[in-house]
């Protein structure tokens, strides 16, 4: 599954350095300079990691990620800074604030790759040691990963094994849409054989099964899925 990097930084040349780079490596890349409307990108649709630069005209990038860790959409998600300040005091406030990690500028885009994956692998492996059991919607929905159980108001729900593993990796990122080759790629990796209409059928057997539960996976025309508490 690809992963997204969303980057803000005021800097062009820098913005499209990363955009090239980063999607060479394997990575789809948001890359905008304007504070306010990347806070409503990465809200509309939450990405793997973020790229943020401290230093904003007009705006400070500690409260940008001050603001990110608090909004539940985003405060699962990595951070590393990007900054050209050297002071301790700068690097440790972002560190407290809930980054994963800093780089400073001038950086090696080699370096910042490693960065990023190290990042990355640190998350995925924090998620697989946290709680098997996923409970959504206010404890009316409870995922066991480690069972392949679903419960709805208490009661166990029969799932396939591609409806379970379409509702995990749905609930895994609220919010974020799924197109339907990243869910067919879930599913069956570089096997698959299928269209991707198949997948249609998977959620529509899914909303059956989940009830009045149904809504809380929704449609993204032209685009695919998510899940929406």
């Amino acid at each position: 599954m690809v992963r997204t990097i969303a980057v803000l930084d005021d800097e062009e040349d820098i913005l499209e350095l990363l955009r090239t780079y980063l999607t060479r490596a394997g990575f789809k890349v948001i890359a905008l300079a304007e504070p306010e409307k990347f806070l409503k990108v990465v809200a509309q649709e939450p990405p793997d990691l973020i790229l943020l630069d401290l230093m904003l005209p007009g705006t400070d990038g500690l409260e940008i990620c001050r603001y990110l860790k608090k909004r539940p959409e985003t405060a699962s998600v990595p951070i590393i800074m990007l900054t050209a300040r050297t002071q301790e005091a700068d690097r440790v406030a972002g560190l407290e604030l809930g980054a994963d990690d800093y780089i400073t500028k001038p950086f090696s885009l080699r370096e910042l790759e490693a960065r990023i994956k190290a990042v990355l692998r640190r998350q995925q492996a924090t998620a697989a040691e946290s709680s098997a059991r996923t409970i959504l919607a206010g404890g009316q929905l409870v995922i066991d990963p480690e069972k392949h159980e679903v419960q709805v108001n208490g009661q166990p729900v029969e799932l396939s094994l591609a409806e379970f593993k379409i509702l995990e990796l749905l609930a895994s990122r609220p919010r974020r849409v799924f197109t339907r080759d990243e869910i067919l790629d879930h599913l069956w990796g570089q096997e698959k054989v299928v269209v991707t209409r198949t997948v249609d059928v998977h959620i529509r057997h899914l909303r059956q099964k989940l009830g009045q539960l149904a809504s809380l996976i929704q449609s993204v025309r032209g685009l695919g899925y998510k899940f929406e508490e």
